[in-house]
């Protein structure tokens, strides 16, 4: 590419942050105190792109290595192109993981600064097939105790947010009492989810499935590993009407999509924007949920997906996850809050709507 671009990229930064979490958290099968967000600017005809996900410092230095002279001299126009260039780029070192990872926050800052190079929101560059997303409350960590528990979840209804998630696993002896506690705090009116991240076994899950259906549990997401696709599939198939097997938050490219529906394992497929390949990979996964007429929820992230989620109409709602609502709303300017238990695009402002709070984010560098 060369500077007879409509707009050539001038320059690409990369940076890591490690935000301490407000307490101690776990799931069923991993504990965390901190979380790592890396965060790409692009620079182009006098703008400046952002990008981000969740991930380790390593897909820091892998966009810094290996991305940056994909993409530096590249039209910011050619979202796509710059994309399966970056795809190709990885070839030999894999998708799944750390590489999509880094192609999603570069994928990001693509259309974000191709949106404010139009002075257009990316919805506006999408289309948009809606004005809002309903979103649903998630955190309940099960190192919480049951006062935090409670209030929690308690505050998300309280906000206007209908549907809410806790996390399940870590003990599975004393998940009913934790779910009870938790139907108790939101009372009859509320969705209530739960989310196991895998800890289950295929028995154990039947069990605790029917044991959840007396609290009205209508989400049960990764009872077993989401790898085990004959295990979900019997969970589908056996779980209490009303009840909806979920999973895909661990997908990062389209084949992995397709075969965790073509298998017929899940009610609703997840997929993070941030993981799968950002804006580009996301849509892609909207595709092929849609030709298996399988609604899709997004995975965390909700600044990232707001806009892309409005351009589809299939997505269920966005994941309103109490870590990445914190952290965004300390870094960013811009982020949306819930309005009747969604969230609609500031579409006066171009690209994702979002600008990066440097001086704020100093202080958790790497």
């Amino acid at each position: 590419m060369s500077d007879s671009c409509a707009a050539p990229i001038r320059s690409l930064d990369v940076n890591a942050y490690r935000i301490p979490t407000d307490q101690p958290e776990s799931d069923g099968t991993f504990e965390w105190q901190a979380t790592t967000m890396v965060v790409v600017h692009l620079e182009a005809g006098g703008q400046r792109g952002i990008g981000y996900t969740y991930a380790d410092t390593a897909t820091a230095t892998l966009i810094s290595d290996t991305l940056r002279d994909v993409v530096i001299g590249r039209d910011a126009m050619g979202v796509e192109g710059a994309w399966w260039a970056m795809a190709g780029a990885i070839r030999n070192l894999g998708r799944p993981g750390i590489a999509s990872m880094a192609i999603s926050a570069v994928d990001v800052a693509l259309w974000d600064l191709k949106g404010k190079l139009l002075g257009v929101s990316v919805l506006g560059l999408l289309g948009a097939a809606r004005e809002a997303v309903p979103i649903y409350g998630s955190g309940g960590f099960t190192s919480y105790d049951i006062p935090t528990l409670q209030q929690q979840l308690y505050g998300w209804v309280g906000m206007g947010i209908p549907r809410v998630k806790m996390k399940v696993g870590r003990d599975p002896d004393c998940d009913p009492e934790r779910v009870r506690a938790a139907r108790d705090a939101i009372g009859p009116g509320a969705q209530l989810f739960v989310d196991a991240n895998g800890a289950y076994s295929r028995k154990q899950s039947l069990h605790l499935a029917q044991r959840y259906a007396e609290f009205d549990v209508s989400w049960f997401e990764e009872p077993v590993s989401s790898d085990d696709l004959d295990g979900l599939r019997l969970l589908r198939d056996r779980a209490p009407a009303g009840m909806d097997i979920a999973a895909g938050e661990y997908g990062y490219d389209v084949p992995y999509f397709r075969r965790m529906l073509a298998s017929g394992s899940v009610d609703v497929l997840q997929a993070d924007g941030s993981r799968c390949g950002g804006i580009t990979g996301f849509r892609q996964a909207a595709a092929v949920a849609q030709a298996f007429s399988i609604p899709l929820s997004a995975h965390c992230a909700a600044s990232l997906h707001v806009q892309v989620c409005c351009a589809c109409q299939d997505v269920r709602h966005i994941e309103y996850f109490h870590d990445h609502v914190r952290i965004e709303e300390e870094l960013f300017d811009g982020v949306l809050r819930p309005n009747d238990g969604a969230l609609r695009p500031d579409l006066s402002r171009p690209g994702l709507g979002l600008e990066f709070k440097t001086s704020n984010a100093q202080q958790y560098a790497l």
